[in-house]
């Protein structure tokens, strides 16, 4: 699977199967909720949509291979037979999570520990999958415990830089890696903000780049809204931006506004009529 396509910026639509994520926890925790969820995102157009078993909000405690094995792959098998044409990743950092979730269906892995576990890279590799490598401080229990940085820009890209290089000599190509800042993991505003100003510094990277915005704290903060799912406007400017300085794919919670958004952004970004 690849991220880059270079004619328009990718969709990821987010579902996740969880009870405590941050903006939606709960609210597609059963399998017929979640693909019906899924099925609606691809009408509003998502290109992928990314399941996820594991919330990785700050201060999630993490949940047991088992149990996100089972919320996650039957709602990727859901998917697969409802929506066919629907390319599916699946937000994970368990090598055991993706390797079940690719062999009931999935195209790709959205990893936000890019490849720690030893054994993701053979996995994705020998299912000529794609993969998403995320950079995050710490771990969701404490990447926001007063994150610090010397030069934010400068040590993400170079995390990101070594995950490509680690993912290549591992056996991956080019064409199925994509790359993330990690906005929000392990960064506080000043580092979330400074990212996304230089983010087409990021491009020089052998990997499609991925931009994951959506109802984040620090929209909340610079808008004053608390409730995520009230933060759609500002979410659809930070794709804006995102798709305007290089990102080939934005992972979103509100699919339909996004699009739309972003066909006005593409055709003068990219150029495209």
């Amino acid at each position: 699977m690849a991220f880059g396509l270079g004619e328009r910026t990718l969709v990821m639509g987010v579902v996740n199967v969880t009870p405590d994520s941050f903006s939606d926890g709960g609210l597609f925790a059963d399998r017929e909720a979640a693909v019906a969820h899924a099925a609606r995102l691809a009408d509003e157009g998502a290109d992928l949509v990314d399941v996820g078993g594991e919330s990785t909000r700050p201060g999630a405690a993490p949940v047991s291979v088992d149990d996100e094995i089972e919320r996650v792959v039957p709602v990727v098998e859901g998917v697969r037979a409802a929506r066919p044409e629907v390319a599916i990743s699946v937000d994970t950092r368990r090598s055991e999570v993706a390797q079940a979730a690719l062999g009931g269906g999935a195209h790709a892995v959205n990893d936000v520990s890019a490849g720690a576990d030893p054994a993701m890279f053979p996995i994705v590799r020998e299912a000529h999958a794609g993969m998403v490598l995320m950079h995050m401080r710490g771990d969701p229990r404490t990447m926001q415990d007063d994150p610090r940085y010397d030069d934010v820009v400068g040590e993400v890209h170079e995390f990101l830089r070594e995950r490509v290089e680690a993912a290549l000599f591992a056996g991956l190509s080019a064409e199925q890696l994509a790359i993330d800042p990690g906005i929000g993991f392990g960064k506080d505003l000043g580092h979330n903000l400074e990212l996304l100003r230089r983010l087409d510094g990021f491009t020089d990277l052998d990997a499609a780049l991925v931009l994951g915005v959506s109802r984040k704290r620090f929209i909340g903060t610079i808008t004053g809204i608390e409730d995520p799912a009230d933060r759609v406007e500002g979410s659809v400017a930070a794709a804006i931006w995102g798709a305007a300085h290089g990102a080939d794919a934005v992972r979103v919670h509100d699919v339909a506004a996004t699009v739309r958004a972003l066909a006005v952004t593409d055709a003068i970004a990219r150029r495209r009529t």
